[in-house]
């Protein structure tokens, strides 16, 4: 016996909208909520707005400023040269902006991630990545920030910025990043 192709779509359908019933949500008062609608009620224009949360039902949490791109504590990249852990002029204000930050939010902790190339034996690059978020370290130290705010991690060379094997992707991870 031959089945035809179309005799079967019936029962495909039935299938797929079976699998796009939903049970009815509800609103943190318990109403039930209209999903095309996204008001409290059993149909559409009954009932309230409902607002929406996060997955955990927490919603939208505001970590701090270096959330926001227009602040300067967004940036939280330290930019290292090959081969050596000394901070660059041009990162010593950024640096000193993270510092006078900490000064002010004794409660605030952050981790300084240090960073290298590919470039180099394992064991050296770990040691360059301490070296580098260490150097960072003794800044923010000098400029009156509590050493129990600062944590130090090397990774080396695990977590690179950029994947590529050219000088453009190793500038890339030669870094220290301030992570909050």
């Amino acid at each position: 016996m031959r089945i035809h192709p179309w005799s079967l779509l019936p029962g495909v359908l039935l299938l797929v909208l079976a699998g796009c019933s939903t049970t009815p949500r509800q609103d943190t008062d318990g109403a039930a909520v209209d999903d095309a609608t996204g008001r409290a009620g059993a149909g559409a224009g009954a009932g309230a707005e409902v607002s929406t949360a996060g997955i955990d039902g927490a919603g939208a949490r505001y970590a701090g400023p270096w959330e926001d791109p227009a602040n300067p504590l967004s940036k939280r990249v330290i930019y290292f040269g090959y081969d050596n852990a000394e901070i660059a002029s041009e990162y010593v204000a950024l640096i000193r902006t993270h510092a006078r930050y900490l000064g002010t939010h004794p409660q605030v902790r952050v981790t300084l991630e240090g960073h290298t190339d590919e470039r180099g034996t394992r064991e050296y690059n770990l040691a360059l990545s301490d070296q580098r978020a260490d150097s960072v370290r003794r800044v923010m130290l000098a400029e009156g920030v509590r050493g129990d705010q600062l944590e130090v991690i090397g990774y080396g060379e695990e977590r690179p910025a950029s994947p590529g094997q050219s000088e453009s992707s190793w500038r890339l991870n030669r870094r220290v990043v301030i992570e909050y």
